[in-house]
C-alpha cells in the first residue's frame, strides 16, 4: 500500500467519524424538537448523510454494489421524508380548521 493510499483512508476513516458525530446530533435534534418542521429536516438530513457515508465506504472498500444500496436508501429516504411532509402538513390542516370552528 503506498503512501497516496494511506493518506485517503486515513481521509475516508476521518470522514466517517465526524460523519458519525453529526450523525448522532441530527438524531437528537430529531427526538428533541421543538417542532414538528425541524424533526422532520432532521430526518431528511439524517437520511442524507447516510448516503454519504455509504458512498465513502464504497470508496474506502472498493465495492461497487454499495452505490447500488446507495441509491436504494436515496430513493426510500426520498419518499419517507415525503410521506412525513404530508402527514405533517395534514395535521397541520387538521389543527387549523379546529380554529376557526372554535
Amino acid at each position: 500500500m503506498s503512501l497516496l493510499d494511506q493518506a485517503y483512508q486515513i481521509l475516508f476513516i476521518g470522514t466517517l467519524t465526524v460523519m458519525a458525530v453529526l450523525l448522532v446530533l441530527c438524531l437528537i435534534r430529531a427526538v428533541r424538537g421543538p417542532r414538528v418542521a425541524d424533526r422532520v429536516v432532521a430526518v431528511n438530513m439524517m437520511g442524507t448523510m447516510t448516503m454519504v457515508m455509504i458512498a465513502i465506504l464504497a470508496l474506502l472498500l472498493d465495492e461497487g454494489y454499495l452505490v447500488d444500496i446507495c441509491i436504494i436508501y436515496a430513493m426510500i429516504s426520498f419518499l419517507a421524508v415525503i410521506v412525513l411532509t404530508k402527514v405533517y402538513i395534514g395535521i397541520y390542516l387538521e389543527k387549523k380548521e379546529r380554529g376557526k370552528k372554535s
